[in-house]
């Protein structure tokens, strides 16, 4: 069997295995949506879903770039893309899509989803395509090759900067799109696609580009991605509609925040208000800036971790590492389907229960973490975390934000919750630019200085015991929350 089926195999597997499951579930109740009406939904949703998931590839080949770029010694002979630098690079980025919600979510709401990931996929392709060319033009001595060999944290940061604001229409219009698409009582299941298009984006990111690195020069990283979005932007543009109706179909009632509605459309400014005043909204984005500090801190910190400290601990070359990509994807998968299941079978569709417990299960596993992250377990603890974290990513960000804010008022709402994420990914950033052990190259390329001691780690995995728990508090609190549709009495 070839090498790349071999490990795409346990993906496949682990989602026929979830597609069974999700199709003998009993239908939930006061939903009722004929076959065409379902066979037309899933047309819509895949390809918008693939090209969200192939806009994490073009979002964290940055990381997997670092696996070249870190090797590379700049003008001081220093790492070319060290973890100082990387760390800067990713913060800023990632602020930079945390406030685009305040342009984007509007802006979704507006002129619809399709428009928006259409957009945002189309940015994406121009500033992975730049980022890809000046790698080429540097490598190569072409045009400015030195001028970006001096310059080059700074030029990929502002490319990737550009990048992530384009990015952070991705999540706005997946939500946006699907909103009036899924009744309530319907969309755990719907987040735990949405946890499922996450996984499959990590798996692009973590396995695939790491895969074109090694068989493709380096600007290949950025440029592969950016050519598969183009053929997924063609697809969204002919296939993909806003609403049941425009795709021939009849509109129904959602029964969400927003759902009997008829009134006119309120300016921007009053319906961030109106978001910003409800306390369920602002608890569920103060959530997931604790579960974008956690998420990420695991993503883009283990393979760094295993890497420099490999001369010791053994892991760069172990199954964990060699598989990140479809271990996270498994991960993924199993976190949002498990959340969504029982978030609509268990809690009757309540997102907070899911949320919480999956919290307490984030804080004993961080505990153990701390105290265990040098032995064989911290495969299993990274692994433990992802489940949990992308199901609460999946619960809250895709599937309580249309709750909440309504099909109305979707776009703004995923935007400010999403944004928190972001920010809260930011604020992992600033925090690990200053606890972790710094890297430095030998004069023959090899990584030397604090981060190859494992010793000099141990603030990695301390740092998520506190937003853990800050998670689980905030979580607890929204326990009972369900929306209440336009009149309803509370």
């Amino acid at each position: 069997m070839p090498a790349w089926l071999n490990e795409l195999l346990p993906i496949v597997i682990l989602l026929i295995v979830i597609t069974f499951v999700i199709a003998r579930l009993p239908r939930v109740k006061d939903v009722d949506h004929s076959k065409a009406y379902r066979r037309r939904r899933a047309l819509n949703w895949l390809p918008l879903g693939l090209t969200y998931a192939f806009l994490y590839m073009g979002r964290y080949n940055i990381k997997v770039s670092q696996y070249a770029f870190g090797t590379m010694k700049d003008a001081a002979g220093e790492p070319l893309m060290s973890n100082a630098d990387f760390s800067i690079i990713f913060l800023v980025g990632t602020i930079v899509y945390g406030f685009s919600f305040i342009v984007n979510g509007p802006l979704t709401d507006r002129f619809g989803g399709r428009r928006a990931i259409l957009t945002g996929a189309g940015g994406v392709i121009a500033a992975n395509l730049l980022m890809g060319l000046s790698t080429l033009s540097m490598i190569a001595k072409g045009p400015l090759s030195g001028f970006i060999f001096n310059n080059f944290v700074f030029i990929i940061a502002v490319l990737y900067i550009a990048n992530m604001y384009f990015q952070s229409f991705g999540a706005v219009a997946i939500v946006k799109v699907n909103a009036p698409w899924f009744h309530v009582r319907e969309r755990g299941v719907f987040g735990a696609i949405f946890g499922i298009l996450i996984a499959l984006g990590l798996y692009f990111a973590f396995d695939w580009s790491p895969k074109v690195l090694k068989l493709l020069p380096t600007e290949w990283v950025f440029i592969t991605p950016a050519c598969i979005l183009a053929v997924f932007w063609v697809i969204v543009f002919l296939v993909v509609r806003d609403t049941p109706s425009q795709a021939g179909l009849q509109n129904f009632n959602t029964a969400d925040a927003t759902s009997g509605d008829e009134g006119p459309r309120l300016k921007v400014t009053q319906v961030f208000l109106l978001m910003l005043k409800n306390p369920v909204i602002v608890t569920i984005a103060c959530i997931e800036f604790c579960s974008g500090f956690i998420r990420q801190a695991v993503m883009q910190w283990y393979p760094s971790f295993a890497m420099q400290t490999d001369g010791v601990l053994g892991l760069g070359d172990g199954f964990v590492m060699n598989n990140w990509g479809m271990i996270m994807c498994c991960a993924g998968i199993v976190g949002g389907v498990i959340a969504g299941v029982i978030s609509d079978h268990v809690f009757q569709s309540r997102r907070g229960p899911v949320a919480a417990i999956l919290y307490a299960t984030m804080f004993l596993v961080a505990v153990l973490f701390t105290l265990l992250y040098q032995t064989p377990l911290i495969g299993v603890f990274v692994v433990l975390i992802s489940i949990c974290v992308i199901g609460v990513h999946g619960m809250l960000s895709g599937t309580a934000s249309m709750d909440f804010g309504g099909s109305k008022n979707a776009g703004v709402a995923v935007g400010i919750i999403d944004g928190f994420v972001y920010l809260g990914t930011g604020f992992m950033s600033f925090v690990y630019l200053l606890i972790l052990p710094e890297d430095k190259l030998t004069a023959t390329g090899q990584i030397t200085g604090p981060a190859v001691n494992p010793d000099n780690w141990y603030t990695w995995p301390l740092a998520l015991i506190p937003m853990a728990l800050i998670g689980l508090i905030l979580a607890s609190r929204v326990w009972n929350a369900k929306p209440n549709p336009k009149g309803k009495k509370t």
